[in-house]
């Protein structure tokens, strides 16, 4: 017997497809806790007969994994991806946002998905199809798996051009999240169009910034 742990597979697919859907898509988003750059969601429609293999929740794979198996899903694939940027984060809040991300990934599929399997335990409202939560989707629906993969390697990618415009704050390695080096060009830099001003640190940073100009 194998002490391997098992890996995502189309349980929930299946269950969807026995009540008579017939597309059944996978949706998952990435960036929910970094203080810079967009939140990320995708949405993706396997073929089950070209199920890329190896497909995981994407925090349990390395760099160069994730993009071998994004460019295996976009192949075999359905996709859509969505950011939704600093901006509507900060109007909307966080959790409202990825929302958002997540129902404009599932708006944008062609074709439209009749079920849609959601990552987590919330149902985004106005979605346009009928839809489950899976707590801890990614690693239980290959679906979400995959559409955790992919909307993390594209927001990896977009952190990585944005460093590139914005150099110091180690997006390229972070992808935006709190670490020292970002805390401390944040503190010796200020922030920058793509920071998440309602977040935390980055609203003490404005705060303090303005409470010595006045």
């Amino acid at each position: 017997m194998s002490d391997a742990p098992s890996l995502p597979d189309l349980a929930f697919e299946r269950d969807a497809i026995a009540l008579g859907a017939r597309l059944v898509a996978g949706v998952d988003e990435v960036g929910r806790g970094p203080l810079a750059g967009p939140v990320t969601a995708a949405a993706v429609v396997l073929d089950p007969d070209r199920l890329p293999e190896g497909l995981n929740d994407s925090k349990k794979l390395t760099a160069a994994r994730r993009e071998a198996l994004a460019g295996a899903i976009h192949d075999c694939a359905s996709v859509a991806i969505v950011h939704v940027d600093v901006d509507e984060i900060d109007r909307i809040n966080i959790l409202r946002a990825a929302q958002l991300a997540m129902r404009l990934a599932l708006c944008q599929l062609a074709p439209a998905p009749c079920h849609a399997l959601i990552d987590g335990n919330l149902l985004p409202a106005d979605l346009p199809c009928p839809a489950r939560a899976v707590v801890k989707g990614d690693a239980l629906s290959a679906s979400i798996a995959a559409a955790s993969i992919v909307a993390k390697v594209a927001r990896d990618r977009l952190m990585v051009d944005l460093a590139q415009q914005h150099p110091g704050y180690g997006w390229e390695t972070n992808a935006g999240y709190g670490t020292k080096c970002h805390l401390d060009a944040l503190r010796n830099l200020g922030p920058t169009p793509f920071h998440r001003r309602s977040f935390r640190p980055v609203r003490d940073i404005l705060c303090q910034a303005e409470s010595l100009r006045v």
